[in-house]
């Protein structure tokens, strides 16, 4: 992951976007590398966002033409696991959307609201509104003084 720190923010808008599919990636070291090198810490947040926004409109794509298919065979879930999540989802909303970001269940969860055929721009808002925060909040801690 760190050698696409070496192509700047074609490297961070790649490993954003590989990491918010079902590859086990993150993209906060190649972020961390580029600000604090001296990368305009906005576009850089801008690019990671929309990388990583990306990525996730893929597993809604996945899960709205694939359903279960794509959580059983790409996600390797069970059909049990899969109620599970629909239940959860459906139980809290689609404001469960906005921790898409957290490993291991951000990217069922948007899979999951691709096979609920939630609302797509809604989605994004949302999606983007908690990917977003999570970049701010890495960025913001880069810059505290007191780290």
């Amino acid at each position: 992951m760190e050698a696409l720190t070496q192509y700047g923010l074609a490297g961070l808008f790649i490993a954003s976007f590989l990491a918010a599919t079902i590859l086990p990636m993150g993209s906060e070291v190649v972020l961390v590398v580029l600000i604090a090198g001296g990368q305009d810490p906005i576009l850089s947040l801008i690019v990671a966002t929309t990388g990583n926004v990306l990525g996730a409109v893929v597993n809604y794509l996945m899960g709205f033409w694939g359903g279960r298919f794509s959580m059983e065979k790409i996600f390797h879930t069970s059909e049990q696991a899969f109620e599970r999540a629909t239940r959860r989802f459906k139980r809290y909303g689609p404001a469960t959307l906005l921790f898409s970001w957290v490993p291991v269940i951000g990217d069922p969860l948007t899979v999951v609201a691709g096979a609920l055929k939630i609302n797509f721009t809604l989605f994004l808002v949302i999606v983007t509104t908690g990917k977003a925060l999570r970049y701010l909040a890495i960025a913001v801690a880069l810059a505290s003084p007191f780290k």
